[in-house]
């Protein structure tokens, strides 16, 4: 395992039921070297049997970025927590959690830009 996964990992077990943080956020918070997407890859390799609750980690706005059948349970498990889904994507102006300590910049998630068809 990575060093850095394990920062990733304690952070992760800290979120509080029905909140969630971005892949984004996550790696600026533990200044995980690769970004997002280096946090992608660690929850991928999340340890099994060790109470992670990856299910809270989103990508940029709120989306679910895992693959089925580990959406479909990741969107059940984010709603028994009281996480409120709009069109597949967590509402994260309620349930964004701000990390303590880090700064501000840190905690906002990048929007995406919107493409146009």
């Amino acid at each position: 395992m990575d060093a850095g996964w394990s920062k990733v990992y304690r952070l992760v077990r800290r979120i509080p039921k029905g909140r969630v943080v971005t892949y984004g956020q996550l790696a600026r918070a533990t200044r995980l070297r690769g970004g997002a997407r280096a946090a992608g890859h660690a929850m991928a390799a999340c340890p099994r049997g060790q109470a992670i609750p990856w299910h809270r980690v989103v990508a940029a706005g709120g989306r679910i970025a895992v693959r089925e059948p580990f959406a479909s349970l990741q969107r059940r498990l984010l709603e028994s927590e009281g996480a409120r889904l709009i069109h597949g994507r967590v509402a994260l102006s309620n349930h964004l959690w701000v990390i303590p300590g880090t700064p501000k910049a840190a905690q906002k998630p990048k929007r995406r830009p919107r493409v146009r068809k």
